[in-house]
């Protein structure tokens, strides 16, 4: 035990005490065993009931029971000699030696044949093996461990070139361009060193005592992108040594290779601290982007039709940068560079962006250095004075098309070469934000997204126009460019061969001001009150097919189990309502409305897990922006979610139940959002 904690032995012994207790006790949720646990070293003894909850096999059956145990793989004998050495690494009594090997063998041989995969050697299985072991668990735990460890925390085509991989550099381009460049210097992918960092989540190189505590923290975070930011650490952390390195091209891919394994103990707390601030300045398009590279859904099987290989910067979706700089306090916020000519700019742009023209570049080089200039410097006062326009982030926007954009790519390229941190690009550019606000502008253009979108006439400004004089950088209004939706409307370009494809919202000047509901005083993207689109509770005719189903995507096995009767019991639950879930294809699930001061989850009961149920969905309360029935089914509830501002609503979710005493229910919820505005407002 270190030194600062022999001070304190009853507070160190009590939490043990605690998650013992509850480990004894069944039934036991990963949010349970965090909350005890607290980031503190796991103690020995309680590590394989904690891991088990946190991969989620708890109660799991034997999956090898039914199979005849004939280990002849075409590759058997590399499995076998693998599994030799690793036993020989162990410090485990002779007489046990030969059940652990034929375990070990088991395993890899049985998941081979179940997944139809060819082993090899360069996988890495068998480190990923080696801190289970030490578990000591038996053959149907330890089967189960590897399988969710390879399903929920391995990522698809982890192998050289593998997509991965190509995803780690956009990461450490964004975050570290300088090092990133460097590296690509010398020809030294991502591949090259981390991957068994990525395919034995830090075993192969670290000790079993830090492989223990990595994966410690590793489970319990259970997010699987986690690892890409404490291989981001590892990197950063060589920063200095890296640049300085003189050596050839081999001899700095096995400096890199091995550094983890230069990790202590005590260095894992920093380690983990670190990789959270560099998650917290990361967009949240890198992970949804690549959610299939992760877990077994049939999503993942798909084609994808992003080569990251040939991606210049990490790619930032539309409907992210709508709703980033919504955001109060901390998180990612983006300063939007639009880069198109100046006459598509001036016939309609978002309103919170800058006007950067791509063409300058090749053009008039002196003027383009200017507005750079000018650019860097009206993104510092944004981010001084508040603006909605402001942010950290740069996030470069061109038309979406590929022949348009080349101007573009080319000053996208100059900011990385400056080694700017930060940079990005909006995914399908311009035309995919018009197409994206088209799409969820379900409540018609009078309370839809018009507001997102400003028109210059004949002005060749870098910084937005509008007609009263503000501007991002000016001091008039402090929150930026509200003023922009003075002069303008959304209309349907009706006469263009575009129509023929998916029409998509058109922009044009007016001098038909937008009605506003809140004074110029509030905030953007704040919840209001007394304005009936904002919240309100009323009668739905039919379904609003095209709304997203906020669950449908949703992957089981990744999701985090629950124990129902402890979750009904928490103290910040004010309101449980047994109901069923109703996804839009008509089938219904038994679950668990869960109201708390502040948000509302749903628990799906798991049938052959009787008192479990998966967290299949947590909304913030002020999130909640219309809760509608039908009238033929009045306890057919709807609860849709989105953001609310000045000019109208975005649905980013529905969800749908079917709830017995429907209108005590959604009575209750009412006054508990009512109380969340509140307390906003004030």
């Amino acid at each position: 035990m270190a030194e600062g904690e022999e001070a304190l032995p009853p507070s160190s012994s009590s939490w043990e005490k605690d998650l013992a207790d509850a480990l004894e006790e069944g039934g036991c949720d990963l949010e349970t065993v965090r909350n005890i646990i607290q980031g503190r070293q796991l103690p020995a003894d309680l590590r394989a009931k904690v891991w088990k909850i946190a991969l989620n096999v708890v109660g799991k059956g034997d999956s090898l029971a039914s199979w005849d145990g004939s280990l002849d793989l075409p590759e058997q004998s590399i499995i076998h000699k693998d599994c030799q050495e690793l036993i020989d690494q162990l410090s485990v009594p002779e007489e046990e030696k030969s059940v652990l090997l034929l375990d070990i063998e088991s395993v890899i041989t049985f998941y081979c044949k179940s997944r139809n995969v060819k082993y090899s050697s360069c996988l890495g299985w068998i480190h990923l093996l080696k801190p289970l072991v030490h578990l000591r668990l038996p053959r149907s735990d330890l089967y189960n461990c590897f399988y969710a460890i390879m399903n929920k925390f391995i990522p698809r085509d982890c192998f050289m070139r593998g997509r991965p991989f190509h995803l780690f550099r956009l990461l450490l381009q964004y975050h570290e361009p300088e090092l990133c460049s460097f590296l690509d210097t010398k020809k030294m992918t991502p591949d090259s060193y981390a991957l068994n960092w990525l395919g034995s989540l830090f075993s192969y190189y670290c000790s079993a005592e830090v492989t223990q505590a990595i994966w410690d923290g590793y489970l319990q975070q259970a997010d699987p992108f986690f690892i890409y930011f404490l291989m981001l650490i590892i990197l950063v952390n060589a920063k200095d040594v890296i640049l300085a390195q003189e050596s050839d091209k081999e001899e700095m891919i096995k400096f890199l290779e091995t550094s983890p394994a230069n990790l202590d103990l005590e260095d894992i707390e920093d380690l983990f601290s670190l990789a959270q601030y560099y998650c917290s300045k990361t967009p949240a398009s890198f992970r949804k982007d690549n959610h299939s590279l992760f877990g077994s859904s049939l999503l993942g099987l798909k084609d994808d039709d992003t080569d990251l290989s040939q991606a210049l910067c990490l790619a930032i979706s539309v409907s992210e940068i709508l709703q980033a700089n919504q955001q109060q306090g901390e998180g990612v916020r983006f300063f939007v560079v639009d880069c198109r000519p100046a006459e598509q700019y001036n016939a309609g742009h978002l309103s919170t962006a800058f006007h950067l023209d791509s063409d300058l570049m090749l053009q008039n080089p002196s003027e383009f250095a200017q507005s750079v200039k000018s650019l860097l410097e009206a993104q510092k006062q944004s981010i001084e004075s508040g603006s909605v326009a402001g942010g950290e982030h740069l996030c470069f926007m061109g038309s979406g098309r590929e022949e348009e954009d080349m101007y573009m790519n080319m000053v996208l390229a100059h900011f990385l070469q400056k080694n700017k941190e930060y940079v990005s690009i909006a995914k399908g550019g311009f035309m995919a934000l018009q197409q994206h606000l088209a799409d969820i502008n379900v409540e018609g253009p009078e309370n839809g997204y018009g507001h997102w979108i400003a028109s210059t006439s004949g002005s060749r400004s870098s910084i937005n126009s509008s007609v009263d004089g503000d501007s991002p950088n000016g001091s008039s209004d402090g929150k930026g460019v509200k003023s922009l939706v003075n002069k303008m409307t959304v209309a349907l370009k009706t006469k263009s061969v575009n129509v023929k494809e998916k029409v998509i919202s058109f922009i044009e000047n007016t001098s038909t001001p937008v009605d506003r509901h809140v004074s110029s005083s509030d905030r953007v993207g704040k919840p209001y009150r007394g304005v009936k689109p904002v919240f309100s509770i009323g009668d739905e005719e039919e379904y609003d097919t095209d709304e997203i189903d906020s669950s449908s995507m949703s992957d089981d096995d990744r999701k985090e189990v629950v124990n129902i009767q402890t979750w009904i019991n928490k103290p910040d639950v004010k309101y449980n309502f047994p109901c069923n879930e109703v996804k839009e294809n008509g089938h219904m699930f038994p679950s668990h409305l869960l109201v708390t001061a502040t948000h509302m989850y749903c628990l799906r009961e798991i049938p052959s897990r009787k008192g479990l149920a998966y967290i299949q969905s947590r909304q913030a309360l002020n999130s909640v922006v219309k809760i509608t029935s039908k009238k033929k089914h009045p306890e057919l509830i709807t609860f849709k979610y989105g953001n609310s501002n000045t000019s109208g609503i975005e649905i980013l979710a529905v969800e749908r139940y079917l709830i017995p005493n429907a209108g005590d229910a959604t009575k209750a919820i009412k006054q508990q959002i009512m109380k969340v505005l509140d307390a906003l407002e004030s």
